[in-house]
């Protein structure tokens, strides 16, 4: 039986170890993407105990919550699946901007029902917050959302901990999603202690930070994607994060485990994360972020680990 956690206060029981989907059918964030292979790495997901599959609408503009969908249809068996996606973004021409209005979120979530073929989303959130809606207002249409049964929790992301506050004016925000990883801690101080009190699960995006903390790269390495553009990825910088990974690989090698597995695990010991969604391009990659699951850290080495990236 694989290990189940439930999601914050929500109702929701899933695998500790989800799936972000950005690299099915997002063709905006990725170049060169076989859809074909999305859909496997999808299916060999849910086939080896996944339940947890994070979308939006923001992934090829659609395409992904497309694609998810129609592996769960065809998987047959809906309610063994946690599926959670997220909108509030428009395009406008080739940009995109952002809209928290309860018209435009009641009417995201009508498209995303549509195309991942469902009659309700697990978890809803707002990706992104915009600059004129109260957020008490935008959350409130998603209450209203929760209580016709069209969504069973929301969600926020990409939020401050102000915006955090104004949402979950009425306690109504179930989890919050945002940039965490060893290299990037702000959230620890910023949106922890909040998030603990309430009740709100914190759900960290790019947790391998764009596989830099999966212990594959090495300072000769280019990139040619958005990587390319991301500071941690930039001359020393990059160096001297990668020197703080081959630390962590003395950790792995005494578990007969790999880096990754030792930092996905690390995540899932604070007491503000219950789930974590990396990412795959490869159906192989999905089965290998399940081996965090074997990885039990000593309270000498979870110490240890803070104090490398600190």
């Amino acid at each position: 039986m694989t290990k189940q956690t439930r999601i914050g206060k929500t109702d929701l029981v899933v695998n500790p170890i989800g799936l972000g989907t950005s690299a099915v059918g997002g063709h905006n964030i990725y170049p060169n993407l076989n859809e074909e292979v999305g859909k496997d790495l999808v299916r060999a997901a849910i086939n080896h105990g996944v339940n947890f599959l994070d979308t939006a609408f923001f992934y090829g503009t659609g395409r992904s919550e497309e694609l998810v969908g129609e592996v769960i249809k065809e998987a047959g068996k809906r309610h063994e699946f946690i599926l959670a996606t997220k909108g509030g973004l428009t395009l406008v021409g080739n940009d995109v901007a952002m809209d928290n209005s309860p018209a435009f979120l009641k009417q995201a979530v009508e498209d995303s029902l549509k195309k991942l073929q469902t009659d309700y989303i697990d978890l809803f959130y707002i990706h992104f917050p915009d600059q004129d809606t109260p957020k008490d207002e935008a959350v409130g249409v998603l209450k209203q959302l929760k209580d016709e049964g069209k969504i069973r929790a929301i969600g926020v992301s990409n939020f401050s901990l102000e915006q955090l506050k104004e949402a979950n004016k009425d306690g109504y925000v179930d989890v919050l999603q945002g940039n965490y990883n060893l290299l990037h801690r702000e959230a620890e101080q910023e949106f922890f202690s909040y998030t603990t009190e309430n009740n709100i699960s914190f759900i960290p995006y790019f947790p391998l930070a764009s596989g830099l903390l999966a212990g594959k790269y090495n300072k000769d390495m280019t990139f040619n994607d958005l990587r390319k553009d991301m500071p941690h990825f930039q001359g020393d910088k990059f160096k001297k994060n990668l020197e703080k990974v081959e630390q962590l690989r003395k950790i792995a090698n005494e578990k007969n485990a790999e880096v990754a597995h030792v930092v996905l695990a690390w995540y899932l010991t604070h007491d503000s994360i219950d789930v974590i969604i990396p990412g795959a391009k490869r159906a192989e990659q999905v089965l290998d972020n399940l081996k965090t699951l074997d990885v039990h850290l000593t309270e000498e080495e979870i110490n240890e680990i803070d104090r490398i990236f600190k």
